[in-house]
């Protein structure tokens, strides 16, 4: 039926409570043969000794490896085909979770818990950087998304699975699976859901994880879209060869238009390499669906 996946580092105050409102949001959800599955990321606590009490099933990693890495491994143990994601710092409301199950039983490859409310808009520095990773993140899908890195979502494993090794290992690993889930065209439906007041002490490192969001969202556009993201660096620079040759006309000096037809050439030169790899990317995609020895 449904496998929840609880990825967790040192939540020895929040995983029991956040156990028992998973079981029981799935009890009162009618959702039968469900396996709850702690991933235990190298705790220093007693988190994994508390999960197991509450009556979960616990996954242990001897060190940390970070949020991503254990949800790979969870995904790859969990029991079922369905399934969900959800933190363990009590965050999200466990209550929704049928609800996203039964939208994704009618045949959403994804569907993802949008946060709302005053906790999800944070402090003044979060919101606007917030707002920077959802255009880029956006402009990489080539889709309108509400919340990328939501921690509460129901999908299928088989699917997932063909992603995973694409898939980011840290705190990015949400951003990284909704993109890929973009841009190979499967079907993603946004729940909003009430985001409530972290219990504990979060551990997402604000400038160091959004730079790696940042890494990742070009990494994946490099590996699904390369043209893309190369046709971004030709505009740019063309845009840069138009203000070059304006400044020429306005200051009557020759420099500004040597560095515009400098700016001119390397458009070129990057929307060229757009297309090698995008070619590259093709001729991947040929080879994994052609096996060797197969003729024409």
């Amino acid at each position: 039926m449904l496998t929840v996946l609880i990825p967790a580092l040192n939540e020895e105050g929040a995983i029991a409570q956040t156990v028992e409102k998973v079981r029981e949001a799935l009890e009162k959800g009618g959702i039968s043969d469900a396996e709850v599955l702690v991933i235990d990321d190298g705790s220093s606590d007693r988190t994994g000794e508390l999960a197991r009490a509450a009556g979960a099933t616990v996954l242990r990693n001897p060190h940390n490896l970070g949020y991503g890495a254990s949800l790979k491994r969870g995904i790859v143990a969990a029991r079922h085909d369905a399934v969900c994601l959800i933190d363990a710092d009590l965050t999200y409301p466990e209550h929704e979770i049928p609800r996203l199950y039964q939208k994704h039983r009618e045949g959403f490859d994804m569907v993802v818990g949008a946060r709302t409310g005053h906790h999800y808009s944070g402090s003044i520095f979060k919101g606007p950087l917030r707002q920077i990773l959802r255009f880029c993140v956006e402009f990489a899908a080539g889709r309108r998304i509400p919340d990328a890195n939501s921690g509460l979502r129901v999908f299928s494993r088989s699917v997932a699975l063909e992603q995973l090794p694409h898939l980011c290992d840290t705190f990015s690993f949400t951003t990284s699976i909704t993109i890929a889930y973009c841009l190979t065209g499967r079907f993603i439906l946004y729940v909003p859901i009430e985001y409530h007041l972290r219990l504990g002490k979060s551990k997402v490192k604000l400038l160091k994880d959004s730079f790696r969001t940042l890494v990742y969202i070009a990494q994946t556009v490099v590996y699904y879209n390369p043209l893309k993201l190369f046709l971004l660096f030709a505009m740019c620079c063309v845009g840069a060869s138009v203000l070059c040759f304006g400044l020429g006309v306005a200051l009557q000096i020759a420099a500004p238009y040597y560095l515009g037809i400098g700016c001119l050439l390397l458009s070129v030169v990057m929307f060229a390499l757009g297309l090698i790899a995008d070619l590259l990317r093709q001729i991947m995609l040929r080879t994994a669906f052609d096996p060797p020895g197969r003729g024409p």
